[in-house]
């Protein structure tokens, strides 16, 4: 008697572990109506993969093809690309980088400003989103 409560309690345990572990690796399922019933297993399986389940259901005798598949989590955006560009004013102690800074911004939309010294010429050069 002593020993069939501890295979009780053992299998209690392993049920346990077993179900916290498929709940921790389940991923979250999409569905998706392909149409009509026809083909429906084998048109789920080439649009969504070989994992996709597929059923057909209704109601009102309208049957239609699901798709139920493992959903891939949206690829995080990128960051905007950057064009470079200039204004008509030099940096100089009358226009310093503020006042290039400020330039730009009115200029292009997003933009930010820098002084860049190329040779004698302190360029007011522009970066923005394009």
């Amino acid at each position: 008697m002593k020993r069939t409560g501890s295979l009780v309690f053992l299998v209690t345990l392993l049920i346990i572990f077993v179900a916290v572990v498929i709940n921790q690796t389940r991923a979250e399922s999409c569905n998706d109506v392909v149409g009509t019933c026809e083909n429906c297993d084998e048109r789920c399986k080439a649009k969504h993969g070989p994992s996709c389940i597929s059923r057909c259901d209704g109601q009102f005798g309208v049957f239609l093809c699901t798709c139920t598949y493992e959903c891939v989590p949206p690829s995080p955006p990128s960051p905007p690309k950057v064009c470079n560009g200039g204004t008509s004013t030099m940096c100089s102690q009358n226009c310093p980088e503020k006042c290039c800074d400020t330039n730009c911004a009115q200029k292009y939309s997003g933009g930010r400003g820098f002084c860049n010294s190329l040779g004698n010429f302190n360029l007011c050069q522009c970066q923005y989103p394009c």
